[in-house]
């Protein structure tokens, strides 16, 4: 095995496991729907519907068949849920109870599991093990448009700095961000200057940058690896922070992860979630500022310098330019800010 394939490896191998535990307590026909669609989805995609099958036959058995356990649903049962059931269910997801913790969805959650349920439904309906269809009735609940929260240049200047003096800091926080400052800084500039996801930071792996080139390997969506580039300010903070990587003690020989947590481990999704939100809430406490929110940032200064949404499009790594339309081709915001200027109350 590759360095560079351990950490998607690991990741591949703990979806795996985990679908397999939640499926010895599920219906058979729950295997063989996931057998079914393993060629063309991903473990993480496959795992993602386990849990909305889950949620779904919780309600069938507290709702629809009471005198029966999950594991006992059948597909007759399933094909026998009546049209009222799945406007009900959506209803029930607002707010439902699941392994006795209360749960919510918003509008984007809870079309994703009627998406399931309707996918569950049409495997077995292809297949000639049901007659009926019934969920593909039900039309998926209308989307609103996601206000588009990012950074403003000034606030991104605000975030670096603060990241490297961390002067709005406790004296108690300012101990801890000496040994993690060189870092962080490095983490929020890789966001910021490459529009590079969470999961692809995490991912990386020493030989996967090149300063002769001044690129790096990304593994994107679905496993294919993509070469992007960075600028010299990029390029800076990386040197910084591996020159600092080399002199942290107690390293195994054989970790190869570029950035690491305290404990001299890969770095995890969460811990840099963590990471973002403390600088940004300091910065920019009436936004809710994510890794995803930097990239936005990345994607739209580059929108606003390049006009090119294509290449937005490539850098972001989106298989349909649509989707970067949407978020970075003459935002409302943008436009607000025009056409307020047009508008005048006197005669100068």
């Amino acid at each position: 095995m590759k360095p560079t394939d351990n950490y998607y490896k690991q990741r591949e191998i703990n979806c795996l496991t985990r679908i397999n535990s939640m499926l010895e307590d599920l219906p058979k026909m729950t295997t063989e729907f996931i057998r079914g669609i393993t060629e063309y989805t991903s473990p993480l995609t496959r795992l993602n519907y386990v849990y909305d099958i889950r949620i779904f036959f919780d309600y069938l058995v507290k709702n629809v068949y009471k005198n029966k356990i999950i594991e006992q649903l059948t597909l007759e049962d399933i094909e026998n849920v009546e049209l009222i059931e799945f406007e009900n269910y959506l209803a029930y997801l607002s707010l439902y109870e699941i392994n006795g913790k209360q749960e919510t969805c918003n509008e984007r959650a809870k079309s994703r599991k009627l998406a399931t349920v309707r996918a569950f439904y049409k495997y077995f309906f292809n297949k000639g093990k049901i007659k009926s269809n019934t969920v593909a009735k039900i039309s998926l609940p209308k989307l609103h448009d996601k206000e588009i929260i990012r950074l403003e240049i000034n606030e991104v200047v605000k975030l670096l700095n603060l990241a490297d003096s961390g002067d709005k800091f406790s004296k108690h926080q300012q101990a801890y961000h000496q040994s993690t400052k060189i870092r962080d800084v490095a983490i929020l500039t890789l966001f910021l200057g490459t529009g590079i996801r969470n999961s692809e930071l995490v991912g990386l792996n020493l030989e996967d940058i090149n300063f002769e080139e001044m690129s790096f390997a990304v593994t994107r969506k679905g496993g294919n690896r993509t070469i992007l580039y960075f600028n010299d300010e990029v390029g800076n903070a990386l040197k910084s922070w591996i020159a600092k990587r080399s002199t942290l003690k107690d390293l195994p020989d054989n970790e190869r992860a570029l950035f690491l947590s305290l404990q001299n481990k890969r770095i995890s999704v969460r811990t840099i979630q963590e990471l973002v939100k403390k600088y940004a809430k300091i910065i920019t406490p009436l936004k809710k500022i994510t890794p995803h929110k930097l990239r936005s940032t990345f994607g739209t200064n580059l929108y606003r310098e390049t006009n090119d949404i294509y290449l937005v499009a490539d850098f972001l790594g989106h298989s349909d330019v649509n989707t970067t339309k949407k978020h970075y081709a003459a935002s409302s915001e943008d436009i607000r800010r025009k056409a307020i200027k047009s508008v005048k109350l006197r005669e100068d």
